[in-house]
């Protein structure tokens, strides 16, 4: 549900104004509870749990792409996110600079080294509590294979860009039909394109009785949410408000490669 790369720029301008918002809500981010928590924190554990629940897709994509069949990788992935979560390594993930984007992959590879059986252990069951992985339809777990020639570290940075923008873009998704606005978000989402047969605003404007000055105010609107939205799923994957603009040009970059 992403939006095309070529809108990405526009749709993640660095907005000094909300950069500023962002570093004054940053103390509730779920990576900064993980990393300011001493001990065995239960609201450290339940942050950590839901970060693993967001973005286990790049680490499926990154075993994917290093030749592991489907079936072992789902359950490599579970493996280790059982195991990440049996650790609580947190002086570990200190030292990875605060980013989770790198310290998965970090985390990641060393599994991958030396504690594959054991992890694959835990999976299939010895008491530990397990990471759901989201159900996908055939077609998701489709797009998710290595169907091009990348190194295995650039697909795990695509697949981790594209999470971030679909995570933020199903919040908005939420919002809007919370509001009983689905269908004018679906819409809205459309204009992004550029694809044959995507609405104009004029269609738009016709199927809802708006104006297309309205649809113009309407997807402006959207489009400002969206940004808020995004920077604040960046900034629950890093350790300071400064490191939000940092990943957000990683994003970018990753994105128009």
């Amino acid at each position: 549900m992403s939006p095309p790369k070529d809108d990405v720029t526009s749709l993640t301008a660095i907005d000094p104004a909300a950069a500023r918002q962002s570093a004054a809500q940053f103390t509730t981010t779920h990576w900064s509870v993980v990393l300011e928590a001493q001990g065995d924190s239960p609201a450290a554990q339940e942050a950590l749990e839901k970060l693993c629940r967001t973005y286990w897709r790049p680490i499926y994509s990154f075993l994917r792409r290093q030749g592991v069949a489907q079936e072992e990788a789902e359950d490599l992935t579970q493996g280790f996110f059982a195991l990440l979560l049996e650790r609580r390594d947190l002086s570990a993930v200190r030292k990875e600079k605060g980013r989770l984007r790198s310290y998965l992959l970090t985390s990641l590879k060393h599994f991958l080294g030396d504690e594959r059986r054991r992890a694959m252990a835990i999976k299939r069951g010895k008491g530990e509590r397990l990471v759901p992985l989201e159900a996908l339809r055939a077609d998701e777990w489709t797009d998710m294979e290595p169907a091009d020639p990348l190194t295995a570290e650039r697909i795990y940075e695509r697949r981790w860009a594209a999470t971030v923008l679909d995570h933020a873009l199903n919040l908005l998704k939420d919002e809007y039909a919370a509001a009983a606005n689905a269908a004018l978000f679906e819409s809205l989402t459309q204009l992004l394109t550029d694809e044959p047969g995507a609405p104009s605003r004029a269609d738009i404007a016709a199927q809802f009785g708006m104006t297309e000055n309205a649809v113009t105010q309407a997807f402006h609107r959207f489009r400002q949410r969206y940004q808020k939205l995004l920077r604040q799923e960046i900034a629950h994957t890093v350790a300071t408000p400064g490191d939000v603009d940092d990943e957000l040009r990683q994003l970018i970059a990753v994105l128009r490669a």
